[in-house]
């Protein structure tokens, strides 16, 4: 049986189609100890949904040990 494939002309790309005004990276003034300012690219991520999903998938993981655990013992 052979795949099924879209048309290339149905497919859609990507990428966006409109090309809008590119949004600069905040640029924050770091002071050292001589005093002179030295500009460096900082972004500004936020990884507030990272470390959530992240401590979901560890809670879940230890959970799933656990349980293993546990029904190994009542396995022997």
């Amino acid at each position: 049986m052979s795949k099924v494939r879209k048309a290339k002309r149905l497919r859609q790309p990507n990428v966006p189609m409109s090309v809008g005004p590119v949004v600069e990276a905040a640029v924050e003034r770091v002071e050292t100890r001589a005093g002179s300012g030295v500009e460096t690219n900082l972004p500004d991520f936020d990884y507030t949904n990272t470390k959530k999903d992240l401590t979901r998938i560890g809670l879940l993981a230890g959970t799933f040990i656990a349980i293993l655990v546990t029904l190994s013992f009542f396995i022997r």
